[in-house]
């Protein structure tokens, strides 16, 4: 636990870009460091940057809901995003800023060693696989450098249609059928592979 703790203080000390003189705060991963699964988001909102968490506004509202869907409580998994500052007016993230934050991720991810990373909506498969199209390859099962991902729409576009919200609850119902399996050691199959 002491190494993600150094992680979120390293987050929240962070002045690596310009990101750091715009946010109130910086929105360290939260959750159980032992979780199966780690989801992984694009960067934190208005609600994120004035508490200082994840997905704590209405997206986090619905990811919570998808997650009890499934029979899931929040305090089981691990949330973080691909940026841990918000960018202003909420605009995408740019190169500079996902690569100068890449290293907390990535460590993130070390610590945790999660079975399979969620990884929620297109600016965070374009980050973390270099995907585009998510509503094209949703529900799918990625396999890049022996992890698995799954990816699924971002919880936010549920909010602007509201068709999605069934998507996205069937897509975490999958995510954990997925993992139930993983842990019995069944095998599953892989729909993409990456080859780097």
């Amino acid at each position: 636990m002491n190494k993600l703790e150094t992680v979120k203080q390293n987050v929240i000390e962070c002045t690596k870009c310009d990101l750091c003189k715009t946010r109130t705060n910086s929105v360290p991963g939260k959750g159980n460091f032992q979780s199966d699964v780690i989801f992984v988001g694009e960067a934190p909102g208005r609600n994120e940057d004035k508490n200082g968490e994840p997905f704590v506004g209405v997206a986090g509202k619905k990811l919570s809901a998808a997650l009890e869907g499934a029979g899931i409580s929040r305090g089981e998994v691990y949330i973080t995003n691909v940026v841990k500052c918000r960018p202003p007016n909420n605009r995408v993230p740019n190169t500079n800023e996902r690569d100068t934050c890449k290293e907390y991720l990535k460590k993130e991810i070390s610590i945790i060693k999660p079975k399979i990373i969620c990884v929620l909506g297109n600016t965070a498969f374009n980050s973390v696989l270099g995907g585009s199209e998510i509503t094209k390859f949703r529900g799918k099962l990625v396999r890049k450098d022996s992890q698995l991902y799954f990816l699924t729409i971002h919880p936010a576009a549920t909010i602007y249609n509201q068709e999605l919200i069934s998507t996205l609850n069937e897509d975490i119902v999958k995510l954990f059928d997925l993992i139930r399996e993983l842990k019995n050691n069944n095998t599953v199959s892989i729909d993409i592979e990456y080859t780097s």
